[in-house]
């Protein structure tokens, strides 16, 4: 992700004013295992960069005004797609370009919030996309930018016994290796303990599915990857369309899917909801 040019054309489009969105051609068709069944915008300042839905099935989002002040001064300058689980809404952060460590942020019911480092290990990319916590709550699924054949799995902060307390090493658990190659992954969530659903800001702006040969148990697992569905690009605006995070309500068994519009509609972010067929 180009944060950079990300952060510079919200600012230019901040100051010209939001546009509305309006319907036009999707650039694909959903798979037969998944029906659009609407959408609604969210402030692109704080709903660009992802998703969560709570027990009560209202949302979290999160952009790049959703970095609380304290987080910013300590040098986290990106938020990626959250997750919530067990009452906690679980965030990922990232800082600059030198970079030495990720972080993790584990919101609880009364607001509290407390924060886990990770220090990157060799061959490690900085980036730290999104936070998507496995149904039994015990391993925190993540990923970095780019090409990638592998997914990062971390004990769950707090709802993992073996979770190290905080201020102390979060270590890596065995990783998902991925059958077939993906492009900068976005965001993540679980549709059960074997499938993930990811959103990924390839050439083709896709949903990929990733099927675990089993439930993550903290050692290294295998992912099958397939094409579920073309997100849709539609917007009075031309240009480049940018995928964003992913969240699935398993309660009321909606999918949703964030995505970005080019400039200068990138002001608002157009969230696309399915159900199974």
């Amino acid at each position: 992700m180009n944060r950079r040019t990300r952060r510079q054309l919200l600012t230019l489009t901040a100051l010209t004013g939001a546009l509305a969105l309006g319907a036009g051609t999707a650039s694909g068709s959903a798979a037969p295992s998944w029906t659009e069944t609407g959408t609604t915008t969210v402030n692109s300042l704080t709903g660009s960069q992802g998703l969560a839905s709570r027990a009560d099935g209202s949302l979290v989002t999160r952009g790049l005004a959703s970095i609380p002040l304290a987080l910013r001064i300590a040098g986290w300058s990106h938020v990626g797609d959250p997750d919530v689980a067990g009452g906690y809404t679980f965030d990922a952060y990232q800082g600059g370009d030198d970079a030495k460590k990720k972080m993790f942020a584990a919101t609880g019911p009364d607001g509290k919030r407390t924060t886990y480092e990770h220090a990157l290990d060799k061959g490690e990319l900085l980036n730290n996309s999104f936070a998507s916590v496995s149904p039994d709550g015990q391993w925190l699924v993540s990923g970095e930018w780019g090409s990638m054949n592998r997914l990062q799995v971390f004990p769950t902060p707090v709802l993992n016994a073996s979770a190290p307390a905080p201020g102390t090493n979060l270590p890596q658990a065995g990783q998902i290796t991925l059958d077939k190659g993906v492009q900068s992954i976005q965001g993540c969530d679980f549709t059960d303990a074997t499938h993930l659903l990811c959103s990924s800001d390839d050439a083709a702006k896709e949903v990929l599915e990733v099927a675990l040969d089993r439930p993550l148990d903290g050692k290294p697992v295998a992912g099958h990857v397939t094409t579920a569905f073309a997100i849709p690009q539609r917007s009075v605006c031309s240009g480049n369309f940018e995928a964003e995070g992913i969240d699935y309500d398993a309660a009321r068994g909606t999918l949703r899917v964030a995505v970005v519009p080019p400039s200068p509609c990138l002001v608002t972010t157009t969230v696309v909801a399915y159900k199974r067929s």
